[in-house]
């Protein structure tokens, strides 16, 4: 009995902070409200998820609410992938088309229709009274898994790219947007993977074991919400996103282009030609100094169109977009580094004036090219 009242406490709390933190996203003001939204519907059906293991017997008339809210947790990794596609690109908007991500819900509930949600009385209740043993419910747990890997292996997979175009076509260091998605991501491939181990335990140990894990699982879950809450707290402009429409440099090279060898490509006098022009641009106008540059502006104030700007520096330079202006801005931090004359410039000083926006990033880009810190190589001068 203990268990079950610890479990029943833990559980209220999940619900209620779930609810509070779901209130916060739906009101905050930021310019991505799809998003907010998503997630702030992923944490309500997380909360009726939370409310399953609360201690409360549901009315026999209304037992059918019961199962059909335990099959809301197949909505939920749905809203995690729209919510990951709003996230990452500006331009995204719900279409009808999203609505086939419910299938595995209307789906699991055809299956409980015939033996459960059509059946009186009696049946009823020797269906919920052997639920574990019932071929639908095993059904039900196998779905969710594959529905849950499925998902977790895909927005890996979209973040993968979503980081590769970043890199292509930005120079605003920022991969807020990237390392957020990320590590939830990681979070709920650990947590379900526990959740995974605790749903066997159901079949393979005792009840009270069970109970333990569904009390470690609460608890986990919601260190988890408190953390979703610190996030949402601190940053509460978190995303920026990218346009859907911008494409890797490699997916739209000529075929031509794929299979000639780096040899006779750096032999290419056109290419060496625009590699020499642009570098003679980039040191005489400065256009890195811009901290929010982007390969479409460039493209623009360089006068060639932005696929060939792309192609140019992703491809034939092979460095990304971001690594490519960073490389002059590092460039110009080192010459006032070097200046006798600026030496009442702060690092911090210097790091606007080149063109970045934060320390953390200036820092990383000057060891990554010098193999010192911008105090050190001042000092060693």
């Amino acid at each position: 009995m203990d268990k079950l009242v610890f479990l029943d406490g833990v559980a209220r709390i999940a619900v209620f902070v779930s609810l509070l933190l779901a209130l916060f996203l739906l009101t905050v003001k930021t310019e991505n409200k799809l998003a907010n939204r998503l997630f702030a519907s992923f944490i309500i059906l997380s909360a009726i998820d939370f409310s399953g293991l609360l201690d409360y017997t549901f009315p026999q008339q209304y037992v059918d609410l019961e199962i059909l809210r335990s099959t809301t947790c197949l909505l939920e990794m749905p809203l995690i992938y729209l919510y990951v596609l709003a996230a990452c690109y500006s331009d995204f908007r719900l279409k009808w088309k999203h609505l086939v991500y419910t299938l595995p819900f209307i789906v699991m509930n055809l299956v409980f229709m015939p033996r459960f949600y059509l059946e009186t009385g009696i049946a009823k209740e020797l269906f919920i009274s052997n639920y574990n043993k019932m071929s639908e419910v095993l059904f039900f747990q196998i779905l969710i898994e594959i529905q849950y890997w499925f998902y977790i292996v895909t927005i890996f997979i979209i973040l993968k790219k979503y980081r590769k175009i970043y890199l292509e076509n930005y120079t605003n260091p920022s991969t807020s947007t990237y390392n957020w998605l990320f590590q939830m991501n990681c979070v709920f491939a650990v947590m379900h993977s526990i959740t995974a181990i605790k749903n066997l335990m159901r079949y393979t140990t005792s009840r009270d074991a069970f109970l333990w894990g569904n009390v470690l699982m609460v608890i986990m879950a919601l260190c988890v919400i408190c953390w979703f809450v610190m996030k949402a707290l601190n940053h509460p402009e978190l995303f920026r996103g990218i346009n859907s429409n911008l494409q890797l440099t490699k997916d739209f090279l000529p075929k031509e282009n794929k299979e000639i060898i780096e040899v006779e490509i750096n032999r290419d006098e056109a290419v060496s030609t625009q590699i020499l022009a642009l570098k003679n641009y980039m040191t005489e106008k400065e256009p890195y100094l811009d901290p929010s540059l982007t390969i479409q502006e460039l493209a623009n104030q360089f006068n060639v169109p932005v696929r060939d700007l792309s192609v140019l520096i992703n491809h034939h330079m092979n460095q990304h977009f971001f690594d490519f202006v960073n490389e002059y801005r590092i460039q110009k931090a080192m010459s006032i580094l070097k200046n006798p004359v600026k030496n009442n410039l702060t690092v911090l000083e210097i790091l606007y004036e080149v063109g970045f926006n934060s320390k953390s990033s200036f820092n990383t880009s000057f060891k990554k090219h010098t193999n010192l810190t911008p105090t050190a190589y001042r000092n060693a001068s």
